[in-house]
């Protein structure tokens, strides 16, 4: 299934997460990873992105911008979880993996197809 998100729905995942007490500071960020998630052709080899792939564009997108003034890396966990299940997939949801994620992303020793790979290692078993 290809989903495709807004701003409104991540400004709901950022309310539903993080209440109305820590605002958007950057709304361009937004703006760039709605936009990201949404293209069909990532690479010449990759012509058919999977809810991994995008949930991953997503991820990467709000961890290394940060679009908050704080608990960005919360956030952009919360949106790929939240991303993933409405895509009709499984994730594991334990925080110690999403962490060492973190962790390479920020350190940039992963790019969003090592992203994506890495989310799809946490599928829940059928």
């Amino acid at each position: 299934m290809n989903l495709h998100i807004d701003i409104r729905w991540l400004l709901a995942r950022q309310e539903e997460l993080l209440g109305k007490d820590l605002a958007v500071l950057d709304y361009s960020v937004l703006v760039a990873a709605v936009a990201r998630h949404r293209v069909n052709t990532p690479q010449l080899e990759v012509d058919a992105p999977d809810a991994y792939w995008r949930a991953a564009a997503l991820l990467e997108q709000i961890v290394l911008l940060r679009p908050l003034p704080a608990r960005n890396e919360y956030f952009a966990y919360g949106v790929a979880i939240a991303y993933i299940k409405a895509s009709g997939e499984t994730v594991a949801k334990t925080y110690e993996p999403w962490h060492d994620l973190f962790t390479d992303i920020r350190a940039l020793r992963v790019n969003v197809f090592d992203i994506a790979d890495r989310l799809r290692s946490l599928r829940l078993p059928e």
